[in-house]
C-alpha cells in the first residue's frame, strides 16, 4: 500500500453509532442503521461502525430464561424468531445499506447475525461485515468462538474474514467482542498490516475499558471499540415469550462504552456510557508511524525465524460440490 503524505490521506473521520436495535426486528433495525449512516455522512464521516450483533440484536434472553434447558419450547420458539430475523447476505438483504455507502462514499463496519447460505441457511453466525465506500461488501468475518451462553444460539465461524482493508492511508480490520482477547487472531490482523483496529461489542464499558487501550498499546494502532445500547424497555411487545424474558431482566442490559484509543495506548475518547447517538472524532495516520518507531509487533520487534503463525482463511462448509 502506497502512503500518500497529505492531510487528506492521513486524516480519517470516524463515527461510532452507539444505538439500540429494534430488537429481533430485521427490517426495522435496518431502517435505524440506514438513518445513522445518513447522519454520519452528513457529518462528513468517512467510516461508521455499528456494534456486535446489532442487526437484529444480541441474544439477551438466553441467560434470563434457562437457556441451557434441553428441548425447551421457550428456547426453540425464541431461537426460531431470531433465525428468521437474521440476515442472509446472498439474498441481497444488505443492498440498501450498500447503496447508502456508495451514495455517500462512506465505509461501514456492521455487526450482524448471518444466516449463512453456504452452511445450509439454518444456523446463525455472529458476523462483522466490512462495506467499502463504493458500496461493496469486502469481507464478512464470522466470529471464531461464541462466548459462553452465546454458544446456545450461535455457531462457530472460520478464518475467511480475517482480512484488512485499505482506507486512505489506514489498513483497517476488525474482531467481534471477546475475540479481541484472542492473541492469535489479533496477531493475524497485525501481520496483514492492520493499523486501525475495529472491536465491536454488544455493549458494556466492562468489556471496553481495559482491552481497547491494551490492544492499542500492543499493536501501536488506533483501536475503535463500538458498543450498542439495550434497556428493559427496548424489548418489542411482539417478542416471543416476552413475559419470561422480562421476569429476570435487569433495567439496563447494555450501557454502551464505545471509545477510541491511540497508538500510544492513551484515550482519544474514553468510554461513553448510557448515551445514544453518533460519537465522532478524526484520527491522524502519522501517530501510527510515530509509535512504531520503538515497537512494531510484526516488523522490527518480531522474530519470524523463531515464532510464526499459520492461518487458514478457507471458508468452511460441510460440502464441496464439483459439477
Amino acid at each position: 500500500m502506497k502512503i500518500i503524505d497529505t492531510p487528506e490521506q492521513n486524516h480519517l473521520k470516524i463515527a461510532m453509532a452507539q444505538i439500540a436495535p429494534v430488537w429481533l426486528n430485521k427490517s426495522a433495525t435496518i431502517d435505524r442503521i440506514k438513518e445513522y449512516i445518513i447522519k454520519a455522512a452528513k457529518d462528513s464521516c468517512e467510516l461508521v461502525v455499528f456494534g456486535e450483533a446489532l442487526l437484529p440484536g444480541y441474544p439477551f434472553w438466553v441467560s434470563m430464561t434457562d437457556g441451557a434447558k434441553f428441548d425447551s419450547k421457550v428456547q426453540k420458539e425464541i431461537h426460531a424468531h431470531y433465525v428468521k430475523n437474521s440476515v442472509q447476505i446472498e439474498a441481497r438483504e444488505l443492498d440498501d445499506i450498500c447503496a447508502l455507502a456508495k451514495q455517500h462514499k462512506i465505509a461501514i463496519y456492521l455487526g450482524l447475525m448471518e444466516r449463512a447460505k453456504n452452511r445450509g441457511g439454518h444456523s446463525i453466525y455472529c458476523s462483522l461485515a466490512y462495506i467499502d465506500n463504493q458500496g461493496e461488501i469486502k469481507s464478512v468475518h464470522r466470529k471464531l468462538q461464541p462466548t459462553y451462553e452465546e454458544r446456545l444460539t450461535w455457531a462457530p465461524g472460520d478464518g475467511n474474514g480475517l482480512q484488512v482493508h485499505d482506507l486512505k492511508n489506514f489498513s483497517v480490520g476488525g474482531l467481534n467482542c471477546w475475540e479481541n482477547w484472542m492473541p492469535l487472531p489479533r496477531a493475524t490482523l497485525y501481520g496483514l498490516g492492520e493499523n486501525l483496529h475495529i472491536a465491536v461489542w454488544p455493549g458494556s464499558d466492562y468489556n471496553t475499558a481495559d482491552i481497547t487501550r491494551f490492544i492499542a498499546r500492543e499493536s501501536r494502532s488506533f483501536v475503535v471499540s463500538v458498543s450498542s445500547l439495550m434497556s428493559k424497555t427496548d424489548f418489542p411487545d411482539d417478542t416471543p415469550h416476552l413475559n419470561a424474558i422480562l421476569e429476570n431482566c435487569p433495567e439496563t442490559l447494555a450501557n454502551g462504552g464505545s471509545c477510541i484509543a491511540g497508538p500510544d495506548g492513551e484515550w482519544i475518547l474514553p468510554p461513553v456510557i448510557d448515551k445514544e447517538g453518533l460519537i465522532t472524532t478524526t484520527i491522524d495516520f502519522n501517530k501510527v508511524l510515530e509509535e512504531r518507531q520503538n515497537f512494531d509487533p510484526v516488523g522490527h520487534y518480531s522474530r519470524p525465524d523463531v515464532t510464526k503463525l499459520s492461518v487458514n482463511r478457507e471458508r468452511q462448509s460441510t460440502i464441496e460440490i464439483k459439477d
